[in-house]
């Protein structure tokens, strides 16, 4: 009985600290709302707020956020390519605190796997976002890019059924423990460039013998906490579009409701294969606008002859 009391608290902390965590960032995302309202208008838009919809709905089903979320953002040009991942961060860290409040309570896993696993990821976004709010254009494009077309891979891994199936696990110890927050800690590095967070911790804690659903409030908790600390630092950097994350944020809270609580499911395996393609097409135009800018960048080789 006391174990499973200890359990609970230990998940309840969890908890706690999340609900901190969102006041701070509540706070830190009302005070940049109130200095650019000053000097420009922070209205959302229509697309905005649709691009939020449905990218966290389909996100609270398992697809991810991130990939569909660039993928409309190039695609109708809506938020400019330096700007998308602090947007990313920024614009679904609410819907994604929501997911986890939602699927920490309800999915079983060990309450020190996890609460390790989401520092690990949290720590690997407070470094990434420190660098990455400080690239020029160039690097976020090929590294948007490069990113993409991993994440591309991992779900045609996905679709075509030949990613590990997982074991029985419901927590991590010893030296599959420092793998996982190996992994994790990178894994938060790289959702600062816009690799979202899920599809690759599903693999990882699959090929570390955990059970496959254990891997919802992992990567959702995970999220939760290390996309306000990655946020933070791109809001002070001003690097991201604040129109663009009211409107992912204000679209994708009710969306992960109504997939939570009332769709609950759906059979996806046609929209991943639409995701799939869409994401490769966006990867291929970050690295060819990094490439073609990179060319123009430099100095002309050609040598006039004397005549």
């Amino acid at each position: 009985m006391s174990d499973i009391l200890g359990h609970l608290d230990r998940r309840d902390v969890l908890l706690t600290a999340l609900v901190a965590v969102t006041v701070w960032y509540l706070a830190i995302t009302l005070i940049a709302v109130r200095r650019a309202a000053r000097t420009k208008s922070v209205g959302t838009s229509p697309a905005f707020l649709l691009t939020g919809f449905i990218a966290n709905f389909f996100d609270t089903l398992g697809i991810g956020s991130f990939a569909t979320t660039t993928s409309i953002f190039r695609q109708w040009r809506l938020v400019q390519d330096e700007d998308i991942p602090g947007t990313l961060n920024a614009g679904h860290a609410l819907p994604t605190i929501a997911e986890a409040f939602i699927y920490t309570k309800i999915v079983p896993v060990d309450t020190w796997t996890l609460i390790l696993m989401i520092v690990a990821a949290a720590l690997g976004a407070w470094l990434g976002a420190g660098v990455v709010s400080r690239w020029p254009r160039r690097w976020i494009q090929l590294g948007m890019g490069c990113a993409l077309a991993a994440a591309a891979l991992i779900m045609l891994a996905g679709q075509v059924h030949i990613l590990p199936s997982g074991g029985d696990l419901l927590g991590l110890h010893d030296g599959r423990l420092v793998i996982g927050l190996l992994g994790n800690f990178v894994l938060g590095m790289l959702m600062t460039i816009g690799i979202g967070l899920y599809a690759p911790c599903m693999i990882l804690v699959t090929l570390l013998g955990m059970n496959p659903t254990t891997a919802f409030p992992i990567m959702m908790g995970s999220c939760a906490f290390l996309m306000p600390v990655a946020s933070a630092r791109f809001i002070r950097a001003g690097s991201f579009n604040l129109r663009a994350a009211i409107g992912l944020t204000v679209g994708g809270i009710p969306a992960v409701l109504i997939a939570a609580f009332i769709v609950k499911s759906l059979p996806l395996a046609a929209v991943r294969w639409l995701v799939v393609v869409v994401v490769i097409y966006t990867a291929w135009g970050l690295i060819r606008a990094a490439t073609a800018r990179s060319l123009a960048a430099r100095p002309s080789e050609a040598v006039s002859r004397p005549s």
